[in-house]
């Protein structure tokens, strides 16, 4: 059921998390082009980026954009540091009644946050974009990337009887009070990108999916190692599966 069928309040603030780590070349431009796109929709928000354990010049960009765009909320993580942590960290920062993830180095279209805020304000717990439905495009994708991206999905769908194909994108939407029911966040590093898919849809939260752009970095190099989150991958799906079909719904929306 779409939410405004159930009643929910018009959300007032849209808050973008953007992990960031070693990416002085592209996030200027990210945040940049992002906060000209929801300004010139009329969309109030905040732009919190974590810098993420940086050791170029990405800490001295962020200051630079928070002196320019009052908007911009740049954050320094203490550490540990992994992607996951990072993003958990911005949403500990966030202060919107929505939030978007979203990646600094400018794979993901800015128009398509402006999609995500206004399926988010016909009610939605959540929009989960695809670069693999109708409308949807890649573009640069590495050809060895892509195979195990789409034996993954393939792999979430069948586990979980869930016409979705696109879990690992990190590049979704959420209201707060979504996050918030799928605490504690488990996952340290990428897998993360599933866990919070996967328990909005097992804890019984509402969503919807849209077609999305996605085009490889211009600059910069990707941190994403695929031989090291394998496992990671599998434990945190497994940990969803589980409490899908164990947990008694101790977990469910209420």
């Amino acid at each position: 059921m779409a939410g405004n069928e159930r009643g929910m309040k018009p959300l007032e603030r849209l808050s973008v998390v953007i992990p960031a780590r070693d990416e002085q070349d592209c996030v200027g431009v990210t945040v940049g082009a992002l906060h000209d796109e929801l300004a010139r929709h009329g969309i109030p928000h905040e732009i919190v980026v974590v810098d993420d354990g940086s050791t170029d010049g990405t800490w001295r960009v962020l200051e630079d954009l928070a002196a320019r765009i009052p908007a911009v909320k740049p954050v320094r993580s203490p550490g540990p540091h992994g992607f996951g942590r990072a993003v958990t960290l911005g949403f500990d920062y966030a202060s919107g009644d929505a939030v978007i993830v979203t990646m600094a180095d400018a794979s993901d279209h800015c128009a398509d946050a402006v999609r995500y805020w206004r399926e988010l304000q016909n009610g939605w717990d959540a929009v989960f974009g695809s670069r693999f439905i109708r409308g949807g495009s890649v573009s640069g994708y590495p050809p060895h990337k892509l195979l195990l991206n789409r034996l993954a999905n393939l792999f979430l769908r069948v586990l979980f009887g869930v016409p979705f194909n696109d879990f690992t994108n990190a590049f979704k939407a959420y209201r707060r009070s979504t996050l918030e029911g799928c605490r504690p966040f488990l996952a340290p590093h990428f897998n993360l990108t599933i866990e919070l898919p996967l328990k909005t849809i097992v804890r019984g939260y509402s969503w919807t999916a849209i077609p999305v752009s996605w085009r490889n970095r211009s600059a910069g190099q990707s941190k994403l190692k695929i031989k090291e989150m394998g496992s990671r991958y599998l434990f945190i799906a497994l940990y969803c599966w589980l409490e899908k079909y164990f947990s008694r719904g101790d977990y469910r929306a209420r």
